[in-house]
């Protein structure tokens, strides 16, 4: 394993194409989808930084901006914000892409996952490196929303 690796070594993309089967009942793309997709990249993001296992520990932010209809094509894309020792923050946006390619976003959330061995316990991750401004902007925010999350955790929410 790295002991330091780049943003872009773990960043993940996935595509769908909304099918009915998406949809919910005032037909738009039902939440509880939009959920699992931004868990699933969030997870192969972390997985890809990790080099081993993972398991969610915290969904947060999950700010929905618009909605999706059926045949609209939806990108998501993660990647890395923030790592500690065990633990691996991670920023899924997701996009509506149109036919030109231009992406309009729809949603962007941010989800907490711990790296962890074949017994389940936690084991350590390889440091990031941060190469822009954007980066450095992400992990100053990562730790405000850290200590958000613990505050959130003490006084029961």
């Amino acid at each position: 394993m790295k002991e330091i690796k780049t943003v872009e070594e773990s960043m993940t993309e996935q595509v769908h194409l909304l099918m009915p089967a998406h949809i919910n009942g005032s037909g738009r793309l039902f939440g509880g989808q939009l959920m699992e997709w931004i868990d699933i990249v969030g997870g192969i993001t972390a997985k890809r930084h990790a080099e081993c296992d993972i398991t969610t520990a915290a969904i947060d932010n999950l700010q929905f901006k618009a909605g999706a209809f059926i045949n609209d094509t939806i990108v998501l894309t993660g990647r890395i914000t923030f790592v500690g020792n065990t633990s691996m923050e991670v920023r899924v946006d997701t996009y509506l892409e149109e036919l030109s390619g231009m992406r309009k976003p729809i949603n962007r959330a941010y989800l907490v996952y711990v790296a962890i061995d074949k017994d389940g316990r936690p084991v350590g991750v390889p440091k990031l490196q941060l190469e822009t401004e954007v980066q450095k902007a992400e992990w100053d925010g990562a730790i405000k929303r850290s200590k958000l999350r613990k505050l959130r955790r003490t006084e029961g929410f």
